[in-house]
């Protein structure tokens, strides 16, 4: 039997670390991503401040697999129902798939914001944004961020904090359609992120809907304008191009179609209570759990073709807590309690290291924590 892994991301290496130790090793399992790096995504905002970071948040997805194949190669499309995948260069067929391609930034075809603004998606994201920023660090200016969820709320503060250091005046601003910054999550974290940003120099203007922008002018819906230096989109996510830009919502159960199962932010998940499940790292990582399970369970079936189809496991979302980082200072909310200031921030890197260490990279582990706290300044 074959299982054919679709995406490297939080829910692709868990997935299939998983699968490495449940399925029969007479199952083959390919993981297929079109970089041969797996991207600690949660923290690449501190790329832009602590540019020798990024090798350590960069992990040769090779040495995270212990018998798994790892194949490089752009996924271009896919058939849940036969568990074919089309590639750039080919097909590739296996008895199931699991898709945890993850998702791109949305950018709603607002005129000329995909053009003039730079998302936060990749290495090569983070690195622009300081190179960019570093005439404003000089010379002054101002920067513009939209949307201001968990991405948009790190990169402001990332910003504000090196312009605490910068010659000119630069002036850090986060926009943010709703009423509230993190809208979709607990009101007493939002207070405190919103009073975070606020410490930290960052304007935050909500009930902003931004409807299209120029190489240097940002305008919203309600007519009037902002003028920029520095322009950043962090204002939503879409699916990716192999899942035709859709995000499809599923069930519970995470199943796609006959032979799929998808995970993470390649779909909108509705857990068993009936409530949608955010888009997150710790959302992605127990959603691989559920996705391995249910395919190891249908592949045990099909070996022995007896009974009735097995009863497949299902998703519940719990909240485990939320960490965001503000610069120099963090928002944890861990329970009902959210705490700022250090006991925050050290919980913040606790978390990353965490993460580096349940996927086998523990030097990468020991390095982002030495340069987080062992007194590692912005460069």
């Amino acid at each position: 039997m074959h299982v054919a892994v679709l995406g490297a991301g939080y829910a692709g290496i868990s997935l299939t670390r998983k699968l490495e130790q449940s399925l029969s090793p007479e199952d083959e399992i390919t993981l297929v991503d079109e970089r041969d790096t797996h991207l600690v995504q949660h923290l690449i905002h501190r790329v832009v401040s602590h540019p020798s970071l990024a090798d350590d948040l960069q992990l040769p997805i090779e040495n995270l697999l212990d018998r798994a194949e790892f194949l490089q190669a752009e996924v271009t499309g896919f058939d849940p129902d036969t568990a074919t995948v089309d590639l750039a260069d080919g097909t590739l067929d296996a008895e199931y798939l699991a898709v945890t391609l993850g998702a791109q930034t949305a950018f709603y075809e607002m005129s000329g914001v995909r053009e003039h603004a730079t998302p936060l998606k990749r290495i090569e994201d983070a690195e622009r944004i300081r190179a960019d920023f570093e005439p404003l660090r000089e010379h002054g200016g101002s920067v513009v961020v939209g949307g201001a969820g968990l991405s948009g709320i790190q990169i402001a503060g990332e910003l504000a904090a090196m312009a605490e250091t910068a010659d000119g005046d630069v002036e850090v601003t986060l926009v943010e359609r709703l009423d509230s910054v993190v809208p979709n999550f607990p009101e007493r974290f939002q207070r405190a992120v919103a009073e975070e940003l606020c410490e930290r120099g960052v304007t935050v203007q909500t009930g902003r809907t931004v409807e299209a922008a120029t190489e240097d002018t940002v305008s919203f819906t309600a007519g009037d304008e902002l003028d920029y230096d520095q322009f950043i989109w962090t204002g939503g996510i879409a699916g990716q191009d192999a899942a035709g830009g859709e995000r499809p919502q599923v069930r519970a159960d995470l199943r796609l179609g006959e032979r799929a199962f998808v995970a993470g932010d390649a779909a909108r998940v509705v857990d068993t209570d009936g409530q949608p499940a955010p888009a997150s790292a710790q959302t992605a990582v127990r959603q691989a759990g559920v996705a391995a399970n249910n395919i190891e369970k249908l592949l045990a079936h099909e070996r022995t073709g007896e009974g009735f189809a097995p009863r497949l496991d299902r998703y519940r979302y719990t909240e485990l807590g939320w960490l965001v980082s503000v610069g120099d200072g963090a928002v944890a909310q861990v329970g009902g309690q959210v705490v700022r200031g250090r006991a925050a921030k050290a919980l913040k890197t606790t978390v990353g290291a965490g993460y580096l260490t349940s996927i086998g990279a523990v030097q990468n582990a020991s390095d982002y924590v030495w340069e987080k706290v062992g007194g590692a300044k912005a460069d």
